[in-house]
């Protein structure tokens, strides 16, 4: 599949994502989503704190922020709410970054 195809399906996918927070209770913000090359550098080059590979700089990756009853959460698995990893997966969404519990992506090039 060509990068401008996957950028679209991954575009969808944050709209199935965004869609299914909701009804689970969740509430959201942006954080990251498209890093631009001039500031990060080119997919390769470090030049700021995102990785030299990160599929944000290919726009196929986004941070969201999670909210339930007005607290901010870092963890996608709260409470009773639904789990938007597994949810992620179940749509075709790359696994989970241990370590960053609120990156969602699609895998391209072996990356995610």
């Amino acid at each position: 599949m060509k990068l401008s195809q996957m950028q679209r399906a991954f575009t969808r996918m944050v709209a199935d994502l965004i869609q299914y927070a909701y009804e689970s209770g969740y509430e959201l913000t942006f954080g990251d989503a498209y890093r631009d090359p001039r500031v990060h550098g080119v997919v390769g080059e470090k030049k700021s704190y995102s990785s030299a590979n990160s599929n944000h700089k290919l726009r196929l990756a986004i941070d969201l922020n999670l909210w339930v009853d007005g607290v901010y959460v870092t963890t996608s698995e709260h409470k009773a709410r639904g789990n938007l990893h597994e949810y992620w997966s179940s749509i075709g969404g790359a696994e989970r970054i241990p370590e960053d519990a609120n990156h969602f992506s699609i895998e391209y090039r072996g990356r995610r």
